[in-house]
């Protein structure tokens, strides 16, 4: 009796290796945020002489909250969101059409952003202390490669919860936790 126990728990053994839940290895990361981003398919950037309005009216077409700014070589010059136009605008009694986005956007020098292999925990760490919701993301040469809201981090850690919710349900009915749900 006792061999056939020993017997059938080696023959689990390899179905318990097989699973595979999150570790540093494979850690999510700004990237997998980006592809879940609605900024992904979008420009989410405009030049810094454009004028407010033609902001406003991106912020308006895309449902979006952020721009990144850019200069005529289209490098990265800072970042212009809602909060900007209210405080900087609306409440200063400015117009939105005689203003270039340049003149109220936050500036490169102190903008907050993150490398594209950052983790989402350090992005959403990032955002939280800087009080921001809006994140550029920066390629290894400094580059603007995209942009992620702090919507688009929750998106991620939920649709990894979920997998991981499907893979210990599937493990608990007798599936193994290496198959997909079906």
């Amino acid at each position: 009796m006792l061999s056939r126990v020993s017997l059938a728990t080696r023959a689990l053994r390899p179905a318990v290796v097989a699973r595979s839940f999150t570790t540093l290895e494979n850690a999510l990361t700004a990237d997998d945020a980006l592809k879940l981003s609605g900024y992904n398919s979008i420009d989410y950037t405009i030049k810094d002489t454009a004028t407010v309005l033609d902001a406003v009216h991106k912020f308006a077409a895309f449902n979006i909250g952020c721009l990144v700014t850019v200069d005529e070589s289209g490098g990265m010059t800072g970042i212009l969101s809602e909060r900007d136009y209210i405080g900087k605008i609306a409440l200063l009694g400015r117009t939105s059409k005689d203003t270039a986005v340049r003149e109220i956007s936050t500036k490169s020098s102190n903008l907050v952003t993150a490398k594209i292999d950052e983790s989402v925990e350090d992005c959403m760490t990032k955002m939280l202390t800087s009080d921001i919701r809006h994140l550029p993301l920066v390629g290894e040469s400094g580059e603007v490669v995209g942009m992620i809201s702090i919507k688009d981090l929750v998106k991620t850690v939920v649709s990894q919860k979920e997998r991981t919710i499907r893979v210990l349900s599937d493990f608990a009915l007798g599936k193994g936790g290496h198959y997909g749900s079906e």
